[in-house]
């Protein structure tokens, strides 16, 4: 091999090796955690979650109504249109699920 050669793979293995020797060598710290350690954070946290939760559904509702032709919510109320309504129950099912997957990580 040529000189420049060895050089490359010493250092393409002491890249390889260098993140096992540093995982050795330094500790690995607790993981941390939101979870509540009482009934009533939790009950808290679970009030917060579902403000914020039903916030973030109305204003995806009230989204997906102003991107389509038309209102939606009249369409609904007033025409009695069950296909609007269709409509707008997997619009907010699609949310909320959406918000539930990034709720729970």
């Amino acid at each position: 091999m040529k000189p420049n050669s060895l050089t490359r793979l010493l250092i393409l293995v002491g890249l390889l090796a260098a993140p096992s020797l540093l995982a050795q060598q330094m500790p690995v710290p607790p993981p941390s955690t939101w979870h509540p350690q009482s009934l009533g954070h939790a009950i808290a946290n679970m009030v917060i979650f579902a403000a914020i939760g039903l916030a973030v559904a109305i204003i995806g509702f009230k989204v997906f109504d102003q991107c389509t032709p038309g209102n939606l919510a009249k369409e609904i109320v007033e025409n009695k249109n069950v296909a609007a309504a269709i409509v707008a129950a997997a619009v907010i099912l699609g949310v909320c699920i959406i918000i539930a997957a990034s709720m729970v990580g």
